[in-house]
């Protein structure tokens, strides 16, 4: 098996057709549905030198049923096409993942109805055109297999696809806290289906810091939640803010360095000089005001008229003034 795939249409039993009528607005006939079975991953390490552990498959397993599917990951309700009602997680008799575990895949059974729309993607499907799919999740932990660091908190420096000493780098992904949905795609990102990996947040990490470690420790692709994507929204509002804040700061800095190398330089041409204090970072201007407003406070301090110790000035000879 080398990608994940559709298995087959087949019909479906009064057991699923109760599971269905979950999801259903009416009871359909067995007429009206097309259902199959299809493998959504596998605890096999992807195209990404990453891989699901166990346990979450069997969180995704959970997770997955009513889910929706979609092609190629668009969010547009025309492209929903499909919805998962069962899922399970099973093993492959015989065979291992690359890591040498045993292979388990997730598998579903999805329905859709037969319709004029759907007419084209159920032939399509039927003769083994549309078969990849791809799901798309929320990925908490990422353990690297070499120093067991969770590369969405902590760098280990570990490059996946390489090996030390030996031992293949790879990611285990664990945790799972969303599923959002699944879709049918060219190329997945796993051999046995295809995974677009997402960052979750849990309460308390809504900051840039950890938002930014988890986006450099996701894939190229990426999904994120309505909540996810406010959060982005307002750090992105409030950086900004920060941003104006520490322009006008940055100016003012300028105008009084400006105003200070003037007072010690006078004879220097001041648009010339405030054209290179304006390509200088905070911490320069910072350090040059310090040092003229240094200069400026030395050669404005006051000389003593009588310095202790020393001679007195000899008083003026006043005797032929006497009468």
């Amino acid at each position: 098996m080398i990608q994940g795939y559709i298995e087959k249409g087949y019909t479906p039993t009064e057991t699923d057709l109760e599971k269905i009528r979950k999801f259903t607005q009416k009871d359909f006939d067995l007429s009206e549905l097309f259902v199959f079975n299809l493998v959504l991953c596998s605890n096999d390490i992807d195209r990404d030198w990453e891989k699901f552990s166990t346990n979450a498959l069997l969180e995704m397993q959970k997770l997955f049923i009513g889910k929706t599917g979609i092609k190629d990951h668009s969010m547009k309700a025309a492209d929903q096409t499909a919805r998962i009602f069962d899922a399970c997680v099973e093993p492959c008799a015989g065979k291992s993942a690359a890591d040498g575990e045993q292979l388990y895949f997730l598998k579903a059974k999805a329905y859709m109805v037969k319709s004029g729309e759907n007419a084209a993607l159920i032939k399509e499907i039927e003769a083994g055109i549309k078969k990849e799919v791809s799901v798309s999740c929320a990925v908490k932990k990422s353990s690297c297999s070499i120093c067991g660091k969770d590369k969405n908190t902590a760098y280990c420096g570990h490059i996946p696809g390489r090996e030390y000493d030996g031992r293949l780098c790879y990611f285990t992904l664990d945790d799972i806290t969303d599923a959002y949905e699944w879709s049918f795609v060219a190329v997945p990102a796993q051999r046995d289906a295809g995974v677009t990996k997402s960052f979750a947040m849990t309460k308390g990490e809504h900051n840039m810091e950890s938002i930014e470690k988890r986006l450099k420790a996701v894939g190229e692709e990426i999904v994120i939640s309505k909540s996810e994507a406010e959060a982005i929204c307002s750090f992105i509002d409030e950086t900004k803010e920060l941003s104006e804040l520490g322009r006008e700061y940055k100016s003012e800095l300028v105008r009084e360095l400006t105003a200070l190398f003037k007072k010690c330089v006078p004879l220097m041409d001041m648009k010339i000089f405030e054209g290179v204090a304006s390509v200088m970072t905070t911490k320069e201007l910072l350090a040059f005001k310090g040092a003229l407003k240094k200069q400026l406070d030395a050669q404005n301090m006051p000389s003593p008229q009588l310095v202790a110790g020393g001679k007195q000035t000899q008083r003026a000879n006043l005797s032929e003034f006497k009468i």
